[in-house]
């Protein structure tokens, strides 16, 4: 019991001291508060109209309207979409969106083909581990095969030293050696 009340007081010490350090590090920040938000129609030029991403620059009309949030797309009635400008004054709003779909595109484009060439190239190519393996069995095999070969040559090259020495009878030789009994 005494074991764990020291182990948990020598935990809870560190812990103590970083709680107390963060609380003083907070509490000496200085609070800054953000300015209101600009209202859309006092704007007069686009670049102050986009600076606030909740307003829409149109210039038929050069006016500064909020952005109708309650639409994907802004409606033809705000504004159309070539003369819209949202986020930056440069590139209107439908060439923004063909852009932002063909760079989303290609990136669904590239992920779907880099998963496929992934999962499919594993199929048709072996392993490395198996050609490891059939490599080894192969080499295995010209091994013994080899071995095999050296067996016999040494067998026909003992069976000559017999012949010649007589200790093993010769089937060319019709006449033998009698032996007495």
């Amino acid at each position: 019991m005494d074991k764990y009340t020291t182990e948990k007081q020598r935990i809870a010490k560190p812990l103590f001291v970083a709680v107390v350090v963060l609380f003083c590090i907070v509490s000496r920040a200085e609070c800054q508060t953000t300015a209101p938000p600009m209202s859309c129609t006092g704007q007069s030029t686009c670049d102050a109209c986009v600076r606030n991403a909740k307003c829409l620059w149109c210039f038929t009309n050069s006016t500064c309207t909020k952005y109708p949030v309650s639409y994907l797309l802004p409606p033809p009635s705000v504004c159309k979409l070539s003369q819209a400008r949202w986020g930056v004054c440069w590139v209107n709003f439908e060439a923004l969106l063909i852009a932002m779909a063909v760079v989303g595109g290609t990136i669904l484009i590239s992920i779907t083909v880099c998963c496929c060439c992934c999962c499919c190239c594993k199929r048709r190519r072996p392993s490395g581990p198996d050609r490891d393996e059939e490599r080894s069995t192969r080499r295995r095999e010209e091994i013994r095969q080899r071995a095999e070969e050296r067996k016999v040559e040494r067998r026909a090259k003992h069976d000559e030293i017999r012949k010649k020495y007589g200790l093993i009878p010769d089937s060319d030789h019709p006449y033998s050696k009698f032996e007495n009994e």
